[in-house]
């Protein structure tokens, strides 16, 4: 199991040396996500100071984007960085795709299916020089690229696909069409066995794909009990960031597989009226016990490595952000663990 983590500072000008931090600490992977900031340009600034971390989005929105602008930015960076780089992509949802990027959102699963199709169709072509881009779709009609506008011969492999998916459709998406998935941090053991991973692998099965070339990525909420910070602040952040997620619509499959719809409801209300912290006392221990782990800083991986046996996920991030200098012998002893067989 690979251990990642997630560049979280706003400030371009700290990327270059936090990334080379979490590749000297003995990180396996940087992920960035499409929040407040672009997600690709920390990336550059990684792939330039580290040597040998995967680096990836987690995710960037795919339909704020054409599919020729995405293979552009993916062929780039997967050739700066050498061949490290895992192109994370997703829907986002209706309101910010409408109100937000000013773009289209009618069948998001097809169009993504597109749009990933799209992508190759132009990663294809360059490899035969800029000629013979023909994709043809509801979302999209790609048919120029000559060889002034396709990008020169790339020595690395394309750059493998990976996208969010929670509920049914989106998970079978992957599993028929991507390299990987990612796997919300709002997800539980029962979760990803009885909903994840049958349709991902129902996915695999329609188009003859192997479970050995795919990877199941998931940051997992971490409760350390040795840290410099006490315990019960750790726990507090869980327990609201969990409220946020079950009040959200979104994650209804996850809630109505463990039977919490009521919970769910009384935290939308809350939602509505702002009562952001006190929605965190409504999660109870059995609700933390099903989506978060618990222990000391050296105990956590393999806590974590026992949760998730038997392949349900590949690569593991902690929900807590990497800050140089902090909790420094913690972040020593976790990574000790992970690296150890």
């Amino acid at each position: 199991m690979k251990f990642d983590t997630y560049l979280i500072t706003s400030d371009l000008a700290q990327m270059s040396a936090l990334a080379a931090s979490i590749e000297h600490a003995g990180f396996d992977g940087i992920w960035t996500a499409e929040t407040q900031h672009n997600p690709f340009l920390p990336l550059t600034l990684a792939a330039e100071h580290t040597q040998r971390v995967t680096l990836g989005t987690a995710i960037a929105v795919a339909f704020a984007r054409s599919p020729t602008t995405l293979a552009h930015i993916a062929w780039d960076l997967q050739r700066y960085s050498q061949g490290r780089f895992l192109l994370g992509l997703g829907t986002q949802v209706k309101a910010h795709i409408v109100l937000r990027y000013g773009m289209r959102w009618e069948k998001p699963v097809r169009q993504l299916r597109e749009s990933i199709e799209a992508i190759r169709a132009v990663w294809a072509s360059w490899r035969k020089g800029g000629t013979s881009l023909n994709y043809r779709g509801e979302f999209y009609t790609l048919r120029l690229m000559t060889p002034f506008f396709a990008e020169p011969p790339l020595e690395h492999p394309d750059p493998p696909i990976y996208i969010s998916a929670v509920n049914a459709q989106m998970l079978k998406l992957a599993g028929s069409l991507c390299e990987g998935v990612h796997i919300h941090p709002f997800h539980s053991v029962k979760y990803l066995r009885e909903v994840a991973w049958p349709h991902l692998r129902e996915g695999m099965h329609e188009t003859g794909r192997s479970r050995m070339d795919f990877t199941a990525v998931a940051a997992v909420f971490a409760i350390p009990t040795d840290g410099v910070k006490p315990a019960s602040e750790y726990e507090r952040a869980v327990r609201e960031q969990l409220a946020f997620y079950m009040s959200t619509p979104a994650y209804r499959t996850v809630i109505d597989l463990h039977g919490w719809n009521a919970t769910a409801e009384r935290l939308s209300e809350m939602a509505r009226r702002g009562e952001w912290q006190a929605m965190g006392d409504l999660i109870t221990d059995a609700m933390l016990d099903a989506f978060a782990v618990t222990g000391t800083w050296a105990a956590l991986p393999g806590i974590v490595k026992q949760r998730y046996a038997g392949r349900l996920l590949d690569r593991v991030a902690y929900y807590l952000p990497y800050v140089p200098g902090e909790e420094e012998e913690g972040w020593a002893a976790t990574l000790a663990g992970f690296a150890a067989t």
